[in-house]
């Protein structure tokens, strides 16, 4: 598709559109969902993009908008709102219209994951997303025209920045399809011109990293959404014959920093971009974040653009008077050889044993457990391992054997779904 069939596709779709102000895309094909994106904006209506399309969230939504309509690309979609349906016939003709947009339109309310709590809104201003995109088409050094192919959904933050309004904010190509599996992702790159960028997560790059045989070459590798191991970034290198950037951020701030793993563990702010640190609290301000912003992760500050990432503070555990968090814990569970996936989190109060005696309730934390995905290994040897590179303070109580992890189609692991999983276990 051209710029300018996309432009008529716009102008078609808008004039479909009621008069409704907030519409909830539920396009799954990228390029359909662009469409509304941008009709929205030119309609002068705002883009909700809730983490989920469950029906609790769906009544949350219209107690924020109560004339909210869901705009869909399937016929087969039912949900409880009022719809507007993608239009099937094809646009009619139209000139190079490119339309001109108020940098301070409100066009998104984009909502936190969940994977700490309830989801929550916030306000994504024309120009704040485009100011933060062509940044980070600077600072990853993109050649013009880069495919862009994303295992993301556009509706997460992060795959609305870098499968969507990156190709609106520097010119490059959106590939509509939604891959999930490898062998999906591989027919993805290989049916789109160089230079390819791949937008994914490390739970998606684990399972790639796996395949045997020849990979398509890809000229980027974008990650995110949660940490990535060093020895995992350089296996993506490696067989991608590529470059691997993490990009960190927030549905608050937008992306933020970057950083190659294998170079090093510190990040680099976005040009115009500050951060601090008072206490326990990190925040950050300028550019295209404009007034301060809270983060709900710990940062250690090196210079004026760079740092280290401690993890969320939530995730901070304190144990008989030592600390670490459940990321670099959860870091240490996946090395371990036949390990295929696993996480750390804090158990619900309420499930907590007599094993707790004498545990440090002072802290942030009396004890941790853990979910692990390893078919090959009984419970012994996955602690036997972990003793070996954490202190035994930490070991997981109780440790769970499961054959998946509830994680969302961006690799999250919201707290809410793993404790109904050690309930479901029991303790």
């Amino acid at each position: 598709m051209s710029a300018g069939e996309f432009l008529a596709d716009v102008q078609w779709l808008q004039s479909q559109l009621p008069t409704a102000r907030h519409v909830l895309n539920g396009c799954s094909d990228r390029y359909r969902f662009t469409v509304g994106l941008a009709a929205c904006i030119v309609a002068g209506k705002v883009t909700l993009l809730p983490p989920t399309q469950a029906p609790q969230l769906l009544r949350r939504l219209q107690q924020l908008a109560p004339d909210v309509v869901y705009l869909s690309d399937d016929p087969d979609r039912v949900v409880a709102l009022p719809r507007v349906d993608y239009p099937r016939q094809p646009a009619p003709p139209l000139g190079w219209q490119v339309p001109t947009i108020d940098s301070a339109q409100l066009i998104a309310w984009v909502f936190t994951s969940g994977s700490t709590g309830e989801p929550v809104p916030h306000r994504k201003t024309f120009g704040a997303l485009m100011e933060c995109l062509r940044c980070e088409h600077e600072r990853l050094q993109l050649p013009a025209g880069c495919s862009l192919v994303a295992t993301v959904p556009p509706q997460h933050m992060y795959g609305l920045e870098t499968s969507v309004a990156l190709a609106l904010a520097a010119g490059h190509r959106v590939c509509a399809a939604h891959p999930f599996y490898p062998s999906d992702v591989i027919a993805a790159l290989a049916s789109v011109p160089r230079p390819r960028l791949l937008v994914s997560t490390p739970i998606h790059l684990r399972a790639l990293a796996e395949l045997t045989g020849p990979l398509p070459e890809v000229d980027l590798v974008l990650s995110a959404t949660a940490p990535l191991a060093q020895q995992l970034a350089a296996r993506i290198e490696q067989r991608f014959a590529t470059r691997l950037v993490e990009i960190f951020g927030s549905t608050e701030t937008g992306t933020i920093a970057s950083r190659r793993p294998t170079a090093g563990p510190q990040w680099r702010l976005w040009p115009q971009v500050r951060a601090e640190v008072h206490g326990a609290h990190s925040w950050i301000s300028g550019g295209h974040v404009g007034e301060r912003v809270r983060l709900n992760d710990v940062l250690q500050l090196l210079g004026p653009d760079s740092f280290l990432l401690h993890g969320r503070a939530a995730d901070l555990v304190n144990i008989a008077g030592k600390r670490s968090s459940l990321a670099f814990l959860s870091h240490h569970l996946n090395a371990i050889p036949g390990v295929l996936d696993g996480a750390f989190f804090h158990p619900a109060r309420h499930i907590d044993t007599d094993l707790d005696a004498g545990a440090d309730r002072g802290g942030a934390a009396a004890r941790v457990a853990a979910c692990v995905v390893a078919p090959s290994l009984t419970a012994a040897q996955v602690l036997g391992e972990l003793r070996q590179r954490i202190d035994p303070v930490f070991l997981p109580r109780p440790l769970l054997f499961v054959s998946e992890l509830p994680r969302t189609s961006t690799g999250k692991l919201p707290q809410s779904a793993l404790q109904e999983l050690l309930a479901a276990h029991g303790s």
